[in-house]
């Protein structure tokens, strides 16, 4: 099965809610080799707020992953403001992926190459690969 190459230096951002693990795609190829560059976590959330209303019934943990969404949606414009990456891949539980798009700019939405609705911050590496592959 043939796929589309990956961009060398795509950024890669696997996530849920509660964190985000940040890769680099190493290979030259076109192929994906991630390389682990950091991790986001989300720190002490009691400073910071979900963006947007939240319904008066939102849990304390549908509220620390609707506010992880907008610091990771922040955190990606200024990578994107400081040239830090021209591809870009996400790899977030479909909640995050849905409560994180909305807080995205234009200079982060612009280059992203694909959204992966899928939970893999847990899994191996070559199986985060093989996922990305199936799907790009």
């Amino acid at each position: 099965m043939s796929h589309k190459p990956v961009p060398h230096k795509t950024l890669i951002v696997v996530g849920t809610g509660e964190g985000a693990k940040f890769y680099r795609n190493s290979a030259k190829s076109g192929e994906l080799k991630l390389q682990h560059e950091r991790d986001l976590e989300p720190g002490d959330l009691a400073d910071q707020g979900p963006a947007g209303k939240q319904p008066a019934d939102t849990s304390p943990k549908e509220s620390m992953e609707a506010t992880f969404s907008k610091i990771l949606a922040n955190h990606l414009y200024d990578l994107a403001q400081a040239h830090k990456f021209d591809d870009l891949i996400l790899v977030l539980d479909p909640e995050t992926l849905g409560e994180t798009r909305p807080s995205l700019h234009v200079s982060v939405t612009d280059k992203i190459r694909l959204e992966l609705p899928k939970t893999l911050t847990n899994s191996k590496i070559e199986d985060i690969e093989k996922s990305i592959l199936a799907a790009f």
